[in-house]
């Protein structure tokens, strides 16, 4: 049954964006960098430093910095802290818990971030660049890995595949549907000043890729990166003194679980993702439908990875995705553009922050792009190569993170209160 807190409903809003710049050589801590994103952040949203009361939380897979250093070193004496494991779906998890705290009255604001040295410290897949490699998520096998990690399966690849594969079997999804993800997400980075890839790709370009784990070749893997991104969250009226547009919130899911997340193809349907379920709390408690949506920020560590949670939140019917991310609609210039700075797949590997704080900026209309006059909010619409990436006039966004196919969040923003 779906269940709603309809009060809280537009009550708060992402104020404040930062992050560093996308490398695969920060030469830099992370605790640095978090500091870094957040100075960025706070900047950008107007709030004074030292007058405003501040909570905040962080979320790390593998490598971090921690809360209590970072607020150290930023010079704030936080009423509230948290710092949570987690990766793909810990952004949009984190939002909901930040209103909570707000809505106690502990905080002013709140900051979430997540910094990581993903290419030259803790590599998802394995070891650092240069070193022996011993993939990161075989190591130990008494948690989510227990069945899996003995087998030699100690990639993200290697377990999310399986249901995609069943995918394509019930649905006859193809791999050139998929290819077209990556095509797009790499046309909106072409536009993008600060994406680690910037070149287009063609759907040939994806498909003759060296296979990774099979069927999938690595281009339909997102990049490695070193990076810090930050958000920052308060009241909405005090988010309309400051400095931007408020990116409202509407509504928002977080981790929410199918049946067996430990093994997640052992409980049917393994072609579909968690996001079935949360969409009964995600859309009543926006009050909004997924057909209201004019951007998506779908999390692409791979690319069935977006497919799989667009028809899980209803942008297209179950079975149906294929069709949807290869017919232009996910293009910019078509219905619903997904990923506009160019996602995990080429702008950088953030565990799924990177992707809000874009949608941040399109409700702001200040996507950071190739236009002159950006800044100003004046851009062309002029989607072809090195050049914009603004979509004309929108209104309402949706986030959703992923933590594999047996885990999901999602956030909903509007410009419009």
């Amino acid at each position: 049954m779906a269940r709603g807190v309809n009060n809280l409903r537009g009550k708060y809003a992402v104020v404040g964006v930062g992050e560093t710049e996308f490398s695969r050589n920060s030469g830099r801590t992370t605790r640095r960098m978090a500091v870094e994103a957040i100075t960025h952040a706070i900047d950008d949203s107007g709030l004074d430093r030292a007058e405003t009361s501040w909570g905040l939380m962080s979320y790390g897979a593998l490598d971090r910095a921690m809360s209590e250093p970072v607020a150290h070193d930023l010079g704030i004496q936080p009423n509230y802290l948290l710092d949570i494991f987690g990766g793909g779906n810990s952004t949009e998890t984190l939002v909901g818990a930040a209103i909570g705290v707000l809505e106690g009255g502990l905080a002013d604001a709140i900051i979430i971030y997540r910094t990581m040295n993903g290419y030259t410290e803790q590599r998802i897949g394995g070891t650092p660049v240069g070193r022996a490699p011993t993939p990161a998520f075989v190591t130990s096998h008494g948690n989510d890995t227990l069945h899996t990690g003995i087998y030699g399966m100690g990639s993200a690849l290697q377990t999310f595949a399986l249901s995609f594969v069943r995918h394509m079997h019930d649905y006859g999804t193809t791999l050139e549907q998929l290819a077209h993800i990556k095509v797009a997400h790499s046309h909106h980075a072409s536009n993008n000043p600060k994406a680690y890839y910037k070149s287009r790709v063609t759907v040939d370009d994806v498909m003759d890729s060296r296979t990774v784990v099979w069927p999938f070749g690595l281009l339909h893997c997102c990049v490695e990166t070193d990076n810090a991104c930050a958000i920052i969250v308060t009241d909405i009226e005090r988010a309309k003194s400051l400095r931007h547009t408020p990116a409202a919130i509407l509504g928002t899911s977080g981790r929410v679980l199918k049946p067996g997340p430990a093994y997640h193809w052992g409980y049917g349907p393994i072609s579909q993702h968690a996001g079935v379920i949360a969409s009964s709390t995600l859309w009543p408690n926006a009050g909004v439908g997924p057909q209201d949506i004019d951007i998506t920020g779908s999390y692409d560590a791979f690319t069935f990875t977006s497919l799989f949670q667009l028809e899980a939140y209803g942008f297209a019917e179950l079975g149906g995705g294929g069709e949807y991310v290869s017919d232009g609609t996910i293009e910019l210039g078509g219905r619903r553009p997904n990923n506009t700075s160019g996602g995990h797949l080429c702008e950088a590997y953030t565990h799924g922050i990177n992707m809000v704080i874009e949608n941040v900026r399109q409700l702001r209309h200040r996507v950071d792009d190739y236009c002159p006059d950006w800044r100003n909010g004046v851009h062309t619409y002029d989607y072809s190569e090195g050049h914009c990436r603004q979509v004309r006039d929108p209104k309402l966004t949706a986030n959703l993170g992923w933590g594999g196919p047996q885990v999901g969040s999602a956030l909903v923003m509007t410009n419009q209160l």
